[in-house]
């Protein structure tokens, strides 16, 4: 029902636009930086290494991961995976320098990363559930039902919001340790890197977007 809703559809459609062009934008600029290595010549993996050891995190643990872009570092079991370890790219190397300054947040207890943490399982219920108990509570014509899954949803507009400093956070912390460490040698490198980690901070900023504004609907058809 509220898929087909003109006013959801415009209300929608700078986010929706906004998705599509940061889709667009990292595959676009991954592909082209992944055919260009760094002229210092170290993998994605070593330069991992070497960063978390480097900041003191010789505990945390470099698996690789099945897929494109899967890379991720995991705090619950300290471990940071890369999707593709032995390359030498551009790409590559920025993408494991921004996992590297997760793994730093999660040891220097960074605010924003500890208090998304604690909100998932909040968001995760109010992602799944929002919806349904707010349509129900249209449907039926109960309140209480349709404020409940505005409560619900706004969690999960919580998490995306907070998600923003996390992500910013971490690719200042990766460009800062690949340009002090020399592991990209000239301001070319670094631009390249820096494109890399922008087209992939867009993504976030598109899902914020579209769960704030989707969120402004639903208030505006409690009315």
């Amino acid at each position: 029902m509220w898929l087909f809703d003109p006013l959801y559809l415009i209300m929608l459609l700078p986010a929706l636009a906004l998705g599509i062009y940061a889709q667009w934008r990292v595959q676009s600029t991954f592909a082209q930086y992944s055919r260009v290595n760094a002229s210092s010549g170290t993998t994605a993996e070593r330069l991992a290494r070497r960063l978390l050891d480097g900041a003191g995190l010789g505990n945390v643990k470099i698996e690789q991961v099945k897929g494109t872009l899967t890379d991720h570092y995991d705090p619950r079991t300290r471990t940071l995976r890369l999707s593709n370890p032995e390359s030498r790219s551009l790409a590559a190397l920025g993408v494991a320098a921004h996992e590297v300054g997760h793994a730093i947040q999660h040891a220097r207890a960074y605010r924003p990363l500890e208090l998304r943490t604690a909100i998932v399982p909040m968001a995760n219920f109010g992602s799944q559930l929002a919806l349904p108990l707010f349509f129900l509570g249209l449907f039926f014509q109960m309140p209480p039902l349709v404020t409940a899954g505005i409560v619900a949803y706004s969690l999960a507009v919580l998490f995306t919001l907070v998600t923003l400093p996390v992500e910013f956070n971490a690719s200042q912390r990766a460009i800062a340790l690949l340009r002090d460490g020399g592991f990209v040698t000239s301001g070319q490198e670094l631009g390249a890197v820096k494109r890399v980690l922008g087209a992939a901070a867009l993504t976030y900023v598109a899902a914020a977007a579209t769960a704030v504004l989707t969120l402004l609907y639903l208030l505006s058809r409690r009315r």
